[in-house]
């Protein structure tokens, strides 16, 4: 699929939400691969980052920006001002998180902070607990096999 074909079937995906659409992991990795102007913002804390892992494409297409702080799982009142810091407002911005739940509110919020094309990534990294209660077995980034580094 083309990275047009992609965001347009992301935009089908999230009708009615107040973000642009909602991209699979292989989607996102595709408009990742297809376009250095894509960028990933992982809003996993910087705590998740260092001892879960986090994704392998270069740095300048990564962002890391807290939708909750650690310890304690505070929402980043600073998230819209960090957010601008790293990202453009003419940017495809895809949100990544563990399991696909604070992606979809920082879309919706750097939406309404004048971020048009913020798109959720489905599944998030870790993806959902399995009966067993673990994770990077059911889905997200690590199960579906992209690349990523870490624990």
């Amino acid at each position: 699929m083309t990275p047009e074909q992609i965001l347009a079937a992301a935009r089908q995906r999230a009708p009615g939400q107040p973000y642009a659409g909602a991209v699979t992991p292989e989607e996102a990795y595709a408009l990742l691969q297809a376009d250095p102007k894509v960028k990933l913002v992982d809003v996993r804390t910087n705590a998740e980052r260092d001892w879960v892992g986090r994704v392998a494409i270069p740095d300048a297409q990564h962002a890391a920006v807290q939708w909750a702080t650690y310890p304690g799982g505070v929402p980043n009142p600073d998230f819209g001002a960090q957010l601008e810091k790293v990202a453009r407002k003419d940017e495809v911005l895809l949100f990544l998180c563990r399991s696909g739940v604070r992606s979809r509110h920082s879309a919706r919020v750097a939406t309404e902070h004048g971020f048009a094309q913020s798109y959720d990534i489905l599944e998030g990294f870790e993806g959902d607990k399995d009966a067993e209660g673990h994770r990077k077995t059911l889905g997200g980034w690590c199960r579906k096999g992209l690349p990523w580094v870490g624990a």
